[in-house]
């Protein structure tokens, strides 16, 4: 049992400490963010994944290894769509840059607690009702002909039901109060705009987790595999979202990429009962249509440049 515990500690450890000392040491000063920073962490996390992958070899084995990298490679490209969701709403709520981060760290936080509770209740579904990851593979050919059909859809922040009843169990400033989320005026707290923003980040990540969650499943079964490979997807995703902030017409092209890999992933999920296809094999499949669907990004990039 130990020997079952003792990396869920070890590893929710580090990643308190990193949290600590990003928010702590790193970022104790709100700035804005530059692309150059950005770029660098985004390297650091991306690395910290990779290494960590070696650990699960070592630990696990190969096939093991290759679902935690097939788990991360699918984390991390469907939360393309979560950087699109911040810069509009940002955006929205005209957010002062030197605060996004801050935001962004709270809400990532948070998004860390709730995948873990996502992930444990997929497994105990799936463990308890096998029948359920036919489910989810529906769910996940159904959603990627939606990110098609639905790809221009308009998200509307001030109809979330979140942010609805916020503003009537408690008063909201006019304006930002720095960095603050809370303050009291006139004797009485009240929530900031910057509240707001971070309410809206948090829900609109459950929505995330009901897509994300299912491809996950579709490749691993393993919570350990699961949570580790969430983990390290979210976490770079805060430095990517500063790094491509500025390029996001760019990667819009990649919805039609994601679209592929979830009906890939959700045939993949229906057709187990007679034939599972090699984790290897879905692994190189995943990257060659990613790698496909970025390369046409660039490629458009480059005429509509010479246009």
């Amino acid at each position: 049992m130990s020997e079952r515990i003792l990396p869920w500690i070890l590893f929710n450890a580090f990643v308190l400490l990193m949290l600590a000392l990003d928010l702590g040491v790193f970022h104790r000063k709100a700035h804005v963010i530059r692309i150059k920073e950005a770029v660098v962490w985004s390297i650091v996390w991306t690395v910290l994944a990779l290494l960590f992958a070696l650990f699960v070899y070592f630990y696990r084995g190969r096939d093991a290894a290759l679902e935690y990298l097939a788990g991360y490679l699918i984390e991390r490209t469907l939360s393309m769509d979560n950087l699109f969701v911040f810069l509009l709403v940002f955006s929205y709520f005209a957010v002062p840059p030197a605060y996004e981060y801050k935001v962004l760290y709270w809400g990532i936080l948070g998004a860390l607690i709730m995948r873990a509770f996502f992930i444990a209740a997929g497994v105990a579904l799936i463990q308890h009702f096998h029948w359920i990851i036919y489910v989810f593979g529906a769910f996940l050919v159904l959603t990627g002909v939606r990110m098609v059909v639905e790809k221009d859809t308009e998200i509307h922040p001030e109809k979330n039901p979140v942010l609805k009843l916020l503003r009537r169990v408690m008063p909201v400033t006019a304006s930002y109060e720095g960095g603050s989320f809370f303050v009291k005026q006139a004797g009485r707290l009240q929530a900031t705009p910057l509240f707001v923003v971070l309410l809206v980040v948090e829900t609109t990540d459950i929505v995330f987790a009901v897509d994300s969650i299912p491809a996950v499943f579709s490749v691993t079964l393993d919570p350990f595999i699961a949570y580790t490979s969430n983990v390290f997807a979210i976490l770079g995703l805060r430095a990517l979202y500063f790094a491509l902030a500025g390029m996001m017409r760019l990667c819009q092209s990649l919805h039609y990429g994601l679209s592929v890999v979830l009906v890939f992933l959700g045939a993949k999920m229906i057709a187990s009962a007679f034939y599972k296809v090699p984790i290897g094999i879905a692994l190189g499949l995943i990257a060659a249509i990613l790698a496909t669907s970025i390369a046409f990004c660039m490629l458009s990039s480059r005429k509509d440049d010479s246009a």
